[in-house]
């Protein structure tokens, strides 16, 4: 009877323990709030390249992971209407070519020669023939009608002037225009080669010879080879607390129990109605030692900090407002700073009151 009475004792006794009430007081310590953000690695500049027209993609001269210069050529795409074009419009600027025309016009000057000779040939003998009538030795009608052939001659003389004249404008306009538009189907084979639009690697390619093309799909994806940043999204409610220069800390999947540092260097103003997220950049001030375009990384932007802040861990908070004294009494008190586990209490409770969870 006497053991059993021991063992329920002991029984209570630990029952008794197991359901003591956690307590906690306030301590002084330093706090740092931060904002949560997900993202990836982006190298810096990268973009998505675009072929500037439709076709097959005809030839590869580049590899992924090779560095490419501005301005170089890293696709050719076929295009069988563009050929056929250009080819038009050579054969046209060669036909138009006021090299070409040159005998039409020389044909011309031969006609204007011949007129002005008539005419000068026909002024003479008019003049002969105003001499001889005013004598009264021809008629007044052999006079006139050699007037007539003058006046006729010098007309022709002049017609032949304005014929080459117009030929000449004509031939200079056709000319001209044939060459410009072949410079302008030049100009659009020319956008049958896919250039880089920087210097930097070549991170994908993302069709392969003999596949159709358009402009609406890119073909690869380059970007620096060495730089690189941080691209996060955050939270349209977060974002009027980030600012350009905030420090944030940085977690990749690729580097686990490790943490590397940045900065913010760029705030997009645009919300994406999607996501309902803003997409922000930074910069690493202290990087990984390897990394590539499209990591997943987890990051803290640190928007505030304290040293010294009256501080309890959060559990003991209840509603954002609230404490509870050992006593029993919920107090309000008014709140600061807060990360995960702690938060600053700016006034309500001091150093000496002892807390309880609430039930």
């Amino acid at each position: 009877m006497k053991n059993c009475c021991c063992l329920l004792l002991m029984i209570l006794l630990l029952f008794s323990c197991s359901k003591k009430t956690e307590t906690a007081s306030p301590e002084q310590g330093d706090i740092t709030e931060s904002v949560y953000a997900s993202g990836i690695v982006k190298s810096e500049g990268q973009y998505q390249v675009y072929p500037r027209s439709n076709g097959t993609l005809e030839a590869l001269f580049v590899q992924e992971g090779d560095v490419v210069k501005d301005g170089q050529v890293l696709f050719s795409i076929y295009n069988e209407t563009s050929k056929l074009s250009r080819e038009n419009a050579q054969l046209q600027a060669e036909f138009s070519s006021f090299e070409n025309n040159q005998d039409k016009l020389r044909e011309l000057k031969m006609n204007i020669d011949l007129a002005r000779n008539k005419m000068r040939n026909d002024s003479i003998n008019f003049e002969r023939q105003k001499s001889l009538y005013r004598q009264e030795i021809i008629s007044r009608n052999t006079y006139e009608q050699s007037e007539l052939l003058y006046e006729n001659s010098k007309t022709a003389y002049r017609s032949a002037q304005l014929r080459y004249n117009d030929l000449q404008r004509q031939l200079s306009f056709s000319s001209r225009q044939s060459q410009r538009n072949l410079e302008i189907s030049r100009n659009m084979e020319s956008d049958f080669l896919v250039k880089s639009e920087q210097t930097g690697k070549v991170y994908a390619i993302l069709k392969e010879k003999g596949e159709m093309v358009n402009m609406q799909t890119p073909v690869a994806i380059i970007g620096d080879a060495e730089r690189f940043l941080v691209e996060l999204q955050i939270d349209e409610n977060d974002i009027v607390r980030i600012r350009t220069g905030q420090k944030l800390v940085v977690i990749l999947d690729s580097y686990k129990d490790q943490t590397f540092e940045a900065q913010v260097t760029k705030i997009n103003p645009y919300l994406n109605e999607r996501s309902r997220t803003f997409t922000v950049e930074a910069a690493f001030t202290q990087k990984p030692p390897q990394l590539y375009p499209n990591l997943s990384l987890e990051a803290n932007i640190v928007v505030s900090s304290k040293k010294g802040a009256l501080l309890i861990p959060r559990k003991f908070l209840v509603d954002d407002t609230y404490v509870i004294r050992r006593d029993g009494k919920k107090i309000k008190v008014k709140t600061g700073l807060k990360d995960y586990q702690k938060v600053e209490i700016l006034s309500g409770i001091s150093k000496n009151d002892v807390l309880t969870l609430p039930e």
